[in-house]
């Protein structure tokens, strides 16, 4: 049960918010509740869909990008999130379960992506104070300086999500997961 209103329908949300679930209703097919919830405040639910949005057509591979959000998701211990980049990971990315796995526990069964997860959750657990051995260990497995920023917005972005659902008790509204196992 949501410790906030849920807007059952765009119509319910707050009319500063409807475009923004409409245009989410007409790119993925319907308004999972995360969506919902955040339309509480047009102006959170504007700002979280347009950094995703920009993120969307930065240098990270999709892949990496839902490689990153199943890490940060199980480190912050979000079960909507866990569900949510579990599906999206397999039908969207296309990550068989042995790479949702190695992404759960941190890691990655591909040598470029794994540097950048295992940076990922050294990231969320430092709270941002990585060590220059960190940047030059991403650097090394050929990542720039434009993906070496997207990976901590990922980050960031994926965190702010992780938490409006746990403060909040978003409803999972994707096949549950457990978040306890790795």
């Amino acid at each position: 049960m949501p410790r906030i209103p849920l807007p059952a329908t765009i119509q319910d949300a707050p009319a500063a918010a409807q475009p923004l679930l409409e245009g989410v209703q007409k790119s993925l097919g319907s308004v999972p509740n995360l969506f919902r919830l955040t339309a509480n405040s047009p102006a959170a639910l504007e700002g979280w869909l347009g950094l995703s949005g920009a993120l969307g057509k930065g240098a990270l591979k999709p892949q990496t990008r839902e490689r990153i959000a199943l890490a940060v998701a199980q480190e912050n211990g979000c079960s909507y999130c866990l569900a949510a980049h579990s599906y999206l990971a397999r039908n969207l990315a296309k990550l068989d379960d042995a790479e949702i796995a190695a992404n759960r526990a941190g890691g990655s069964t591909d040598a470029k992506a794994d540097a950048a997860v295992r940076f990922a959750v050294k990231l969320v657990r430092a709270r941002g104070h990585v060590s220059e051995a960190d940047l030059n260990e991403v650097r090394a497995a050929g990542y720039g300086d434009a993906e070496l920023v997207e990976i901590v917005v990922h980050v960031a972005l994926n965190t702010l999500t992780n938490y409006v659902n746990e403060a909040f008790g978003t409803p999972v509204d994707f096949p549950a997961v457990d978040a306890k196992a790795a």
